[in-house]
């Protein structure tokens, strides 16, 4: 019986992965992309920095939904990095949900 030879697929890039997550409809978290991907969460940030300046020369923009607390509902809004906040800077508590991304269209 033989056996067809196959071709290995090409693969996507890290980052064109995480573009084509990022431009569905609903924003996801660092954890979200890195099962959706494949990839360790502390590889994603980095990915997260260079993809936005990617996008700018397309049109795009990379749109966040800061981190906030649970306890306070203190909202990271000036927050640049996407890693997540250790603790919130107003009632020090640990409990943050993460920032959420995505893909937009600039305007």
């Amino acid at each position: 019986m033989a056996t067809k030879s196959r071709v290995p697929e090409r693969t996507a890039t890290a980052r064109s992965r995480l573009r084509d997550a990022l431009l569905e409809e609903t924003a996801l978290t660092v954890a979200q992309l890195s099962r959706r991907v494949g990839l360790c969460e502390r590889e994603i940030p980095e990915h997260l920095e260079h993809l936005a300046k990617s996008l700018r020369a397309e049109g795009m923009r990379l749109e966040v939904e800061p981190a906030t607390c649970v306890a306070c509902e203190y909202v990271f809004a000036d927050r640049t990095r996407a890693t997540k906040p250790s603790r919130c800077p107003e009632c020090s508590s640990e409990r943050i949900d993460p920032a959420a991304f995505r893909i937009v269209v600039a305007r």
